[in-house]
Parts: C-alpha cells; sequence; structure tokens
C-alpha cells in the first residue's frame, strides 16, 4: 500500500487515549437520573407521535441508572486502539485498527449524528480483515472534545480528515459513511480525488431540484422514497430548525439534564432505525444504545455537535452549485428507511454500484452489521 509522509506528518504528534470516565461521573449521572423532574404528557396520547413516550423513557433511564454497565461497555471500547491528534487547532479522536493482511486498503469510516464512533463497534473487526480501518470521531463530538471554535462545516471536517489520513501515512484510502458521514465522503472525494479511491455510503439523502424532469418515470419504490423525504421535512424536521438555528439555547437542557440527552438522542434511533421494529432497542442492542448516549453525556457534547448543524445551515458554500463527484461511488440503500434515488445521486457522485436492502434502517452498521460487511468488501473488491 502506498505510503505518503508530510511535513505535518513529521512535527504533530499522535498521542495514545484510553476510555476513563471517573467514578464520580458515573455517580453524578445516577444522581441525576435518580431526581429526574418527569413530564406528565397530554392525557389521551400515547404513541411517538408527539416524541417519545414518558413511560417508555422512564423505563430506558431506570435501566440507565440501575442495569446498564458503563465499566462493561468501557471495557469493550478499549479493546479498540484509540488516539488523539490535533489538526486545524482542534482534537480529532480515533480508532486506528492495523489489518494482518499487508496489502489491505486503509478505510475511514465516518459516523452520522447523533451517532459516534461507537456506532461502528460491530464491523471494526470483520472490516479489519481487509481493510486498515479507521474510525473518527467528528469534531464537537465524543471524545474529539467540544469544538474549538465555530466554523466546523463539512467542508473544514473534510479537510481535517483528509489530513487525518496523510498523517497516517495512508497514500490510498477508501471511505465509509453514513448519513452526515456520507455528505463528508463525498466532499472529500471532491477535495482529495487523487488518495480517494473510493467512496461508500448509507443513509444518502438525495435531493430533488426545481425541474419538473426530476420527477418524471420515477418507479413506484422511488415514489416512496420521495414521499418519504417530503413527510420527513414536514413532520421530523424539529431537531434540525433548533440545532441550526438556536444550538447554545438547546444546549443548556441537554448539557444538564440526562433524561433530556437519552430522549433527544433515542427518538431518532426510534426514527432512523427500521420501521419494522416497534422499539429502537429491537433494532439496535439497547446496551449499545446506552454506550453512544453516555458517550455524549461524559463527554459534555451535546451542545458542540448541535452546532454542526448551524455552521452547515449558515456555510454559504453548503448551497454553492458543486461539480459532480469523480471518485467511484457505491450507494446502500435499506428500503424500509431511505430517501435515496438513484438519478438524483449520481446527478451528484460518480455512482458504480447501487445495493438495495429489504431490511434496515439508516444505523446500518448496528443494524445490519453483516450486509454492510459484505457490501462494502465486494464494492472495493471490485475498483480492484
Amino acid at each position: 500500500m502506498e505510503k505518503r509522509s508530510t511535513t505535518a506528518a513529521a512535527d504533530t504528534s499522535v498521542r495514545p487515549f484510553r476510555v476513563e470516565i471517573p467514578q464520580a461521573d458515573l455517580d453524578d449521572l445516577r444522581h441525576r437520573l435518580a431526581r429526574t423532574r418527569w413530564s406528565a404528557g397530554v392525557p389521551g396520547v400515547g404513541g411517538w407521535s408527539r416524541g417519545v413516550p414518558a413511560d417508555y423513557l422512564r423505563g430506558l433511564a431506570e435501566y440507565w441508572a440501575d442495569g446498564f454497565d458503563w465499566r462493561e461497555a468501557e471495557t469493550r471500547l478499549n479493546e479498540f486502539p484509540q488516539y488523539l491528534t490535533e489538526i486545524d487547532g482542534q482534537d480529532i479522536h480515533f480508532v486506528h485498527v492495523r489489518s494482518k493482511r499487508a496489502d489491505a486498503t486503509p478505510l475511514l469510516l465516518l459516523h452520522d449524528w447523533p451517532g459516534s464512533f461507537v456506532q461502528f463497534v460491530e464491523v471494526i473487526e470483520p472490516l479489519s480483515r481487509d481493510f486498515h480501518v479507521v474510525v473518527t470521531s467528528t469534531p464537537g463530538v465524543g471524545f474529539s472534545g467540544p469544538l474549538s471554535s465555530a466554523g466546523w462545516h463539512t467542508g473544514r471536517i473534510a479537510a481535517a480528515f483528509t489530513t487525518l489520513m496523510a498523517r497516517l501515512g495512508y497514500g490510498s484510502y477508501g471511505i465509509q459513511g453514513n448519513g452526515g458521514g456520507a455528505w463528508t465522503a463525498g466532499e472529500m472525494g471532491r477535495i482529495d480525488p487523487e488518495h480517494v479511491r473510493g467512496v461508500h455510503v448509507n443513509g444518502l439523502v438525495t435531493f430533488p431540484s426545481e425541474d419538473p424532469a426530476d420527477f418524471a418515470g420515477l418507479t413506484q419504490g422511488e415514489q416512496t422514497r420521495l414521499e418519504r423525504l417530503r413527510a420527513f421535512r414536514d413532520e421530523k424536521m424539529g431537531f434540525n430548525l433548533v440545532q441550526s438555528t438556536r444550538p447554545d439555547t438547546l444546549a443548556f437542557g441537554l448539557h444538564d439534564s440526562p433524561v433530556g440527552q437519552l430522549a433527544w438522542i433515542v427518538e431518532k434511533f426510534k426514527e432512523w432505525t427500521d420501521p419494522a421494529k416497534e422499539l429502537p432497542e429491537d433494532a439496535v442492542d439497547r446496551d449499545t444504545l446506552l454506550t453512544n448516549i453516555s458517550v455524549y453525556w461524559f463527554t459534555g457534547t451535546a451542545g458542540s455537535s448541535a452546532h454542526l448543524y448551524y455552521e452547515l445551515a449558515h456555510d454559504p458554500g453548503a448551497r454553492a452549485p458543486k461539480e459532480r463527484g469523480t471518485v467511484p461511488t457505491a450507494v446502500a440503500v435499506a428500503l424500509p428507511s431511505d430517501v435515496a434515488i438513484r438519478r438524483f445521486a449520481e446527478r451528484d457522485h460518480h455512482v458504480v454500484r447501487w445495493t438495495e436492502f429489504e431490511r434496515g434502517g439508516n444505523f446500518l452498521s448496528l443494524e445490519q452489521p453483516e450486509l454492510l460487511v459484505e457490501d462494502v468488501r465486494e464494492f472495493f473488491a471490485e475498483l480492484g
């Protein structure tokens, strides 16, 4: 595998990192959970139509306090070698697992919000049989710590991650990203096409233009996904609007109340996982879900992760026309939940592979890890 050496690599340190949450923080979490002031909700209103039901959340919070074992989760996370490095004034946390295969392709994994590097715990080991695996924590999320400054939009994050891969000495690498991570992956392909070998995405959001021709000849399945996008815009965008406009106001509640943080994240895992699953923990293991939420809580990054939406919404470059990507791109679509439409994806990316799964949701790496791993392997094998 081609290596590259840079001046930055010579004078910038990569520091080993371990997850070690103080016992005082665990005790504080349990104390806060025990003292939650519960909202009663509106009598006669049930289900998830207005958000997280109180009875469900109360049960999950009780398990978080008295059943969930953070130390066991911490031990599992520390099975993966982890590091910190500073790029553009911001600490970047990442996992780096080198394959035993000398000819393995480096593969960068990029998570979505409200995920974290925990999102990839099920796929790191199987992928490492064929790839040198690098898993980042997005700036402002988890152990990358709160944002060091304003201005961390998608382009700046993409540039930081290309610097990271150069710092690790990788001259040619692939990327897998989901949701927001898919947007960052595509941007990395645009700014670093000479080094990005291929991009694999899932949970990709595609938008039609105002041209009526965009809607001509759509299949029934594509019309269903387009209607799903419209429903998301009309009924499920509240989190986006708040985080894109007033992230600081939101942050006070999420930073002070673990139940507030729990509700804010678990709602997304209900709405963005396979709709055939009744509860979030039916789609994603409950302890893994709480590990992810605990990472946000213990690192105090609810507010800074919300600011990522603000930066995207206020970045003129995000709305500027972009040239079509040239890097070979694979799109994995979970038919029960995704909104991606092929013609829109091909308009923006050099799509060479399109896979549709009959089950799963946005968090494929946790919901259907075997399917995702196999699709990633096949895609990069096809690239040769």
